[in-house]
């Protein structure tokens, strides 16, 4: 999975113009280097993901913001690594919590698509893009060209198709990041995972070309006798560390899904 995209230098302290990460200590074989926490804006600012319910790592984002107002905590989706620590991160900073889910919301506003949160003069664009959940966003910073993707895409690897995502819903949402990318002349993917991507079209053709041919692999190992999802990832997935093996299943069985709807 890797040689996908070009990271940029990161993550812990990756910062653009008008954006800065905080990385959350939850490092794993799904997290990568831990979950990605992003401060936006100068004078007011949005927190994006606060993260896990790690206290530490929440004050430690609180006290990056210091006395700047939080305006809102954003949600790029619902999993617990990205949203479990926004009620507590609320509580710190005084600020709602917004999400598609209602489940996550914390006020009286939630995100959609088409969605403009402003904040000290910034805007973010909400992009509706489910797949990896039926929850997930992506946010377009326009004063940096840049895009964070929440698990949509990742610094590094490729991203699993969760229990409540849907592969189909996520080649639509790859092709519509893709088009938005090369619109707004993007510069700079901001991941939920992994190092920031400083090229934004070429990896999302990556991430394009990588899902049909993993889709093209299955079919060929279906061809040849494999039934189960596990047989399938045993000989499909031989360049896959078998620590991730049981998330590769995950992923099987979604695009099983997708080709038995095709």
């Amino acid at each position: 999975m890797s040689g996908l995209h070009v990271p940029l230098a990161g993550p812990d302290g990756t910062r653009t113009d008008h954006a800065e990460n905080i990385l959350a200590p939850n490092p794993s074989e799904m997290t990568l280097e831990g979950t990605n926490t992003w401060v936006i804006g100068t004078t007011e600012v949005v927190v994006v993901d606060p993260g896990p319910e790690d206290e530490p790592h929440l004050r430690r984002v609180a006290e990056h913001v210091g006395d700047r107002r939080v305006a809102a905590i954003l949600l790029t989706h619902g999993h617990h690594d990205h949203s479990g620590g926004a009620r507590r991160f609320a509580e710190l900073v005084g600020a709602p919590v917004r999400a598609l889910d209602p489940r996550h919301i914390l006020g009286d506003e939630g995100l959609s698509d088409g969605d403009v949160v402003e904040a000290g003069g910034l805007e973010l664009r909400v992009y509706g893009t489910p797949g990896h959940s039926f929850d997930s966003l992506c946010f377009w910073l326009p004063a940096d060209r840049a895009m964070l993707t929440g698990d949509t895409v990742l610094g590094r690897g490729t991203t699993v198709i969760a229990h409540d995502g849907n592969l189909a819903d996520y080649l639509r949402s790859l092709d519509l990041l893709r088009a938005t990318a090369e619109e707004l002349e993007a510069e700079t993917l901001l991941p939920g995972h992994g190092p920031a991507l400083g090229d934004p079209v070429f990896a999302l053709d990556a991430y394009i070309a990588h899902r049909r041919q993993r889709l093209d692999q299955i079919r060929a190992a279906r061809a040849a006798g494999a039934t189960t999802p596990r047989e399938i990832v045993e000989a499909v997935y031989t360049d896959v560390d078998r620590s991730l093996w049981q998330a590769a299943e995950q992923s099987v069985r979604a695009q099983l899904d997708y080709l038995d709807r095709s």
